[in-house]
Order: C-alpha cells, then structure tokens, then sequence
C-alpha cells in the first residue's frame, strides 16, 4: 500500500521488524508503515533508521516502558477519532519481552480493533535452528539480572519442568533472552542446578553478519564462552528440559541437581557420618563451586522455608 492508496481502518497495528537483516522485513509491514498516519515506536531514533533505509515519512511517538500507562489513552484516543497506528520495537515483534502487552489490553478493553503484522521473531527463529524439541515449547523471557534471584527462578522452573516431566515422553525446549555480559553466570547457574550434562543452545547475533549457534552440554558451552575475550550480541538460550525418563536415569549427572542443597547436606550428615561443614566442602568439590557459595545457596533454601 502507497500513501495515495486506499486508507488503513483505524485501529492499532502491531508491526515486527527486522531483528538484525533489514531484508527480513515483510511487504505487509512496509504497506502498514507507508499507511498509519503515526508510528509509536520504542526508541523513535531506532526506528527512524529504518524508515529512512524504507524511505518511509511518518511521524513518530515514543512509547516505551518508562511511559506506555501514560502513552496509552493518547494513542487509544487517536484511534477511536479515526486514526491507524503502528507500533514497533526496536527490532522483532511487540510486546515480546518489548513494550506494547499494556497498550494492546488498554487497547482492547477500550474497544479499539488490534491487528497483529507478523515478522522477525529471535525466539522462534532461534527455535527452528537450534535441533532441540520444536513440537512443546515454552517462552520465558529475560532472565532476573541479580544473582540470587535468577538461580532461585531457574530453581522453580527445574521444578515445575522436572514435575511435568514424570508424565511426558517428549522433551520440550525452554527459551529465555539473555544479555551477553551476564551469559556465563547464567551458564553457572543453569548447570549448578540441572547437571552438566544439560543439552543447551545459545544462538547469538540472529540474521546479522555473526550469527552463531553454540550447541552442546551447558559445560562444553560455558567452557567455549568462557574461553574467549569478550560475548557480544543479542542472544537467545534454548535449555532442553529433561523429560521424566531422563530424569529417571541420571541426565544431570552422577547425582541429581533437582535436590536442593540442604536436602543433600542432610544426606551427607546422616548417612556420610560428616558435620555440615565438611558436607559443604565435597557438595562445593563435587559441583564446581566455592563453599561460600553452597553455604549461601543452603542459607537461602532454609529462609525460604520459614
């Protein structure tokens, strides 16, 4: 559609963008761009780089998280007085893990039509390359940036994935974005809790020039990584849940990395014969860890159940 073809029905149009190749971009969200009458945009200097590649004019309007709520019942009133907007992000599709899942309910509640314009997507795209299960698959996001919060998170994920594992047969694939300067902790984290021998993906730098895939265990990926100066990119993690048979015959290793860490120091201690703080040690020599960093965990897996 040009700007002199026929006009779009008002309402909120949802465009993804290219995630790295502007080339990915489809002839659908060209047509929506050309014809809204205003763009809100997560970052509007991202976006103007690629109306100017498009040689596209609108008008832009930020609309992000530190002002969607408040952005929303402007944009909400443009439409309902007849107007076509678009939404973006800076790149892939709105609303995921991006700003816009507030706009599209206030949108929704408000009576005003929304029309997803599909396109560019990190998770699926890193889905679809990975050679992990494509068939079930879960979504989950970013990652909590601190520490203690992330492992305790991966904690309640392994639980939830390991109880719905005893009934299922098929392996499903657990997909989070991570930023690259938090991926090895990440990593860590992933291994301290399912075993090293967790078949992992990380898919880095999706459809741009470095795109890669590092495939394997999450500790033949974590040494590779670790091994290098500095990770770069975007990146995306696919994590293969075991399912109940794996579960059943050791994926996570020699013991079982579901267990949490007091239950297994209360195993040492009663039937190891061994005080907690000698516990400690071989449960830190035998996963990798500082013992100051197994005594945290255990501290912190006591406080939850007070």
């Amino acid at each position: 559609m040009s700007d002199s073809a026929v006009p779009l029905a008002p309402g909120l149009y949802l465009v993804a963008t290219p995630i790295g190749n502007l080339g990915d971009i489809t002839l659908r969200a060209l047509d929506v761009l050309r014809g809204v009458e205003r763009i809100a945009c997560e970052d509007t200097r991202q976006t103007q780089k690629l109306l100017n590649h498009f040689e596209i004019a609108k008008p832009t309007i930020s609309c992000h998280e530190h002002n969607e709520r408040s952005r929303a019942a402007e944009l909400i009133a443009a439409i309902k007085s007849g107007r076509a907007i678009a939404l973006v992000s800076d790149a892939g599709t709105p609303g995921v893990s991006d700003p816009g899942s507030w706009l599209v309910r206030e949108a929704i509640a408000a009576g005003v039509p929304v029309f997803p314009i599909p396109g560019a997507n990190a998770a699926v795209s890193a889905l679809i390359a990975s050679g992990l299960p494509a068939d079930e698959f879960e979504f989950l996001g970013f990652l909590p940036e601190k520490a203690g919060v992330r492992r305790t998170r991966l904690e309640d994920v392994a639980k939830i994935a390991s109880h719905a594992a005893q009934t299922r047969e098929t392996a499903r694939t657990l997909i989070f974005y991570e930023a690259p300067h938090r991926l090895l902790s990440t990593l860590a984290d992933l291994e301290f809790v399912w075993g090293p021998q967790l078949r992992i993906v990380v898919a880095r730098e999706l459809t741009k020039i470095h795109e890669e895939f590092l495939r394997g265990s999450v500790a033949e990926v974590r040494s590779e990584l670790a091994g290098r100066d500095r990770i770069r990119g975007e990146i995306t993690l696919l994590v293969e849940a075991p399912t109940g048979a794996a579960l059943s015959a050791g994926v996570s290793g020699e013991s079982n990395a579901l267990e949490s860490i007091a239950a297994r120091v209360a195993h040492m201690t009663t039937e190891g014969g061994v005080d907690e703080k000698e516990a400690l040690k071989r449960l830190a020599r035998e996963l990798g860890r500082s013992k100051s960093e197994v005594y945290r965990e255990l501290q912190r897996e006591r406080a939850r159940k007070r």
